[in-house]
């Protein structure tokens, strides 16, 4: 039997042992997902060696499951030199059985093993994102320190949030605040209200135990944005090799992140329905599932419109930006986006304030106002539902501040 994928001859022995039937669906998907051809010659060998292997010990295939790949990658260290892609390719095999229901899926915790922390933490969870409509990261930076506190409170038995009283809440900002980083110790004080007014929610306590809640001091606008600078963007654009794929696509987020100042995690979750390309403009999801209306200027469309042409790989996603390398899939979040601004920042010789996508949208605040814009529009095309957030942008005007400044008495010396 020959498996000939993209006009190559992937695997030419015949495969043996129960998996022998999937061998070549399995080369199908991995050419689908962008793997080379070396790649999808190494997974398809290892897939035919560990059927093989699952013969000689009589296992059935609806009898694998994960317990069975470092058994077999012992006994292949045993004969052949270990390659560290092996495990992953094993794995990779068995999401492929189990996406085609050949195998079951393992539950690594099941709701009768939960704690009872769990089980709280699990609704309370479904609570911010059904009913508060907060953003997934936002519930990420949330749910440890409710576990903690919960932790703490209950340890592993049973969670009355009935018996919550207010000691026992400052008491426990109290303990973990002095070990943590101001922004830290805030974002922990937040999380514990946020989990206290969802306990009231519920109705399991009556008094507000969220203003027990102390507060950790976090002076408003008590530091200048760190905005990259015109001519940095322009540098770092200029320095991007806009005749590969990878190129293209690196090119036309900085665009995004520069002209229109999007959040990393807006240009992750950038659908292809988004785009209006004869109204010439794009919607946005931004903080808490808000959508904005923004307009797609003619340089950023023409970027986006090249990549889509000449660079994005094929795939079912609906994401306008996809990883480069295989599996092609999606960004998983704006860490992605993180990494690919320093790999630029870093290739061009740039010293921009940070590695960070916020510095685009700071700097374009200050390059707007520079220019006369108002506070108003600044936020509006920001997406600040708070006006007193765009005000931030004021101290970086220090040419403009200065005509304000007092004369020193009695001139300078």
């Amino acid at each position: 039997m020959k498996f000939i994928i993209d006009g190559r001859t992937i695997r030419s022995r015949t495969p043996e042992g129960p998996l022998a039937a999937y061998i070549e669906p399995f080369a199908e998907s991995l050419h689908e997902q962008g793997y080379s051809q070396g790649a999808i010659y190494r997974q398809v060998h290892l897939a035919i060696c560990f059927s093989r292997w699952l013969r000689q010990r009589g296992i059935a295939t609806r009898r694998i499951t994960s317990d069975h790949l470092p058994r077999y990658l012992r006994y292949r260290a045993q004969q052949w030199r270990p390659c560290k892609g092996d495990a992953p390719a094993l794995r990779h095999l068995l999401r492929f059985l189990r996406s085609e229901r050949l195998i079951s899926v393992e539950m690594k915790v099941s709701a009768c093993t939960r704690t009872a922390a769990e089980r709280c933490l699990r609704e309370y969870e479904k609570y911010l994102w059904e009913v508060r409509g907060l953003a997934s990261a936002t519930i990420i930076y949330y749910v440890p320190f409710v576990r903690c506190f919960l932790k703490d409170r209950f340890g592993a038995g049973p969670v009355a949030l009935s018996h919550l009283v207010a000691r026992d809440v400052v008491g426990f900002v109290e303990r973990q605040a002095p070990h943590l980083h101001r922004r830290r110790a805030k974002l922990l004080t937040t999380a514990l209200r946020s989990f206290l007014q969802y306990a009231r929610y519920r109705g399991e306590v009556e008094l507000d135990l969220a203003a027990a809640v102390p507060i950790v001091p976090n002076w408003s606008m008590s530091s200048i944005p760190r905005a990259i600078a015109p001519d940095q963007v322009r540098r770092l654009l200029d320095s991007i090799d806009r005749s590969t794929a990878v190129g293209r696509r690196d090119y036309a987020i900085l665009l995004l992140l520069a002209r229109l100042g999007l959040r990393a995690g807006e240009v992750v979750s950038l659908e292809l329905d988004a785009i209006d390309w004869r109204a010439g403009h794009l919607t946005v999801r931004g903080k808490s599932g808000q959508r904005c209306l923004l307009p797609l200027p003619a340089e950023v469309g023409q970027a986006i419109a090249a990549y889509l042409r000449r660079g994005r790989p094929r795939c079912a996603s609906r994401r306008v930006f996809l990883c480069a390398r295989a599996p092609v899939c999606c960004f998983r979040g704006p860490s992605g986006i993180a990494c690919l601004i320093r790999r630029c920042i870093e290739r061009a010789g740039v010293e921009a304030p940070t590695y960070g996508a916020h510095q685009f949208r700071h700097g374009l605040a200050t390059e707007m106002l520079r220019q006369g814009a108002s506070l108003g529009e600044i936020g509006e095309l920001l997406g600040h539902r708070n006006p007193e957030t765009t005000k931030i942008y004021t101290k970086v005007d220090l040419d403009a501040l200065r005509t304000l400044a007092l004369p020193w008495p009695g001139g300078v010396r």
